[in-house]
């Protein structure tokens, strides 16, 4: 009953239209801003390593290093695999795409959570709440999506990362879920009792060093099968547009699966991503909007690539036709879609490795996704309680939000995605009309941004200069959080 309804919610969540949606919109913030997703790549890595934290902000880094825990995660491994097994090679590409020009609609939302973030206490907030509240002046709206986002970050999505790793450790070690979720609940404890200054500090260390361990057994894999390069690109590229015999027939499922997997990966137009953008001290809110454009192509040009082409290169996935169920093509008899796929064609290499250090490189990917669910959820939790019960209320997230992760260790993978999807699903919807009629601020900054570069300057932002409204961050343009704690001294 409970996964015949998560089903039918599904179907209307990602309906063609959503597709379609979602891709207008990036390409129409790709048009107005000129690519700034090419013609700022230069600048973006600049930024990366530039700007200091303060007692209210993290580092333009930090920022990075959180917003990446939250998309690299289960999605870039397990949701890749899935998005090959549904909607074959094809969906590969597809993925490409939805990352090039989300990077536009990744700018757009971070750099709008910077310029409508708040100070509270000692620590900087932002998101589509805060932006749609005082860039709109909709606050049933700004009420409506903060509460979505709660129910999605502590409730639907923390299931499919904690139950990918309970899979995992359970196929690689033999561990049962029920230790491998109390291992999970403790660890996780410590640090979302820590704040965000602790997320911030474990992201910025295990972050990197997940993604390069990752890569460097990706690229072992590429190197050992070299000579498979124009068979596997050329297949890539044939199925999706539907030129593949084999492939020929799933051409929608191609489009739809690249989509809706390149987005749960990317996060662009969810919001997600806008939340520890807005966590980021900088002079000027288009800094943090170009380091977060540029944090997805980190996520799915290296990571979501670098297990596809492990996959296809060493033939160890399966497809299925989603409508009719038909196998289409089965190189691994009994094994789910999901990261069975990955931890097959590491074995290829480095035979008994593979479910060892997949099961590894899982549960770093996840448990950093968890820590950034967590913290987008408290942000949103704080845009809504504003009175002196908001210790209580972030108590109680704690529990609630500990609770759903270690029920997500228990219940069926496939439930555990299709909760997830449901969550993604009303984030998108309700984030992408947001942005698309908030996208006047953050393109000014950009002008603004563009602007002063021109001129030799390090920008910094004066809302008032532009007539924005409600952004009091940025009023009399930008004071450092030295100066601010001098004035009020």
């Amino acid at each position: 009953m409970i996964e015949k309804l998560v089903e039918t919610v599904n179907g209307w969540l990602w309906s063609p239209f959503l597709i379609a949606f979602i891709v207008c919109c990036g390409l129409y913030f790709s048009i107005r801003t000129r690519f700034l997703q090419i013609r700022h790549v230069k600048e973006m890595i600049r930024l990366v390593t530039m700007g200091k934290s303060s007692e209210a902000g993290v580092s333009s880094f930090q920022a990075l290093t959180m917003s990446l825990s939250g998309r690299i995660g289960v999605g870039n491994v397990a949701g890749t695999a899935t998005g090959i097994a549904y909607g074959g090679p094809g969906a590969v590409f597809w993925m490409w795409v939805i990352t090039f020009i989300g990077a536009a609609t990744a700018y757009v939302e971070s750099t709008l959570a910077q310029i409508y973030k708040e100070e509270q206490d000692g620590q900087y907030r932002g998101g589509p709440a805060f932006y749609i509240e005082k860039g709109l002046g909709w606050k049933w709206f700004a009420v409506v999506i903060a509460a979505a986002i709660i129910l999605s970050m502590a409730v639907l999505m923390p299931g499919i990362q904690a139950n990918s790793i309970a899979d995992s450790f359970s196929n690689a070690f033999g561990i049962p879920k029920l230790v491998t979720g109390i291992f999970v609940i403790a660890v996780l404890g410590f640090t979302i009792f820590g704040g965000v200054k602790r997320i911030a500090k474990t992201a910025e260390i295990v972050v990197p060093f997940m993604a390069v361990s990752y890569l460097l057994v990706a690229i072992a894999i590429i190197a050992a099968n070299i000579e498979k390069v124009p068979d596997v690109f050329g297949l890539i590229f044939k199925s999706a547009f539907g030129a593949d015999q084999v492939f020929g027939g799933i051409l929608g499922s191609a489009v739809m699966w690249g989509v809706k997997r390149g987005l749960y990966a990317n996060e662009a137009g969810q919001g997600t991503g806008a939340h520890p953008a807005a966590a980021a001290e900088v002079s000027h809110p288009a800094k943090q909007g170009l380091v977060q454009a540029f944090s997805i192509y980190l996520d799915v040009f290296l990571i979501v690539t670098a297990t596809a082409l492990m996959i296809l290169f060493t033939g160890q996935y399966n497809v299925i036709n989603e409508k009719t169920r038909e196998t289409i093509v089965e190189n691994l008899k009994g094994v789910e879609p999901g990261a069975g796929y990955t931890q097959a064609a590491v074995d290829t290499l480095f035979p008994g490795f593979g479910s060892a250090f997949i099961a590894i490189a899982l549960f770093f990917f996840a448990f950093t996704t968890i820590y950034a669910y967590y913290y987008i959820a408290e942000t949103n939790l704080a845009y809504l309680v504003r009175s002196e019960k908001r210790g209580t209320a972030f108590f109680a997230l704690k529990l609630v939000f500990l609770a759903a992760t270690f029920y997500g260790t228990v219940k069926t993978a496939t439930t555990a995605w299709a909760m997830g999807d449901i969550g993604l699903g009303i984030m998108v919807w309700l984030n992408l009309i947001a942005i698309l009629l908030l996208f006047k601020p953050a393109y000014m900054a950009l002008k603004d941004y563009e602007e002063q570069l021109k001129q030799g300057k390090d920008p910094e932002f004066n809302a008032s200069k532009y007539g924005i409204k409600n952004a009091k961050f940025w009023e009399n343009g930008y004071k450092r959080w030295e100066e601010k704690k001098e004035k009020a001294l």
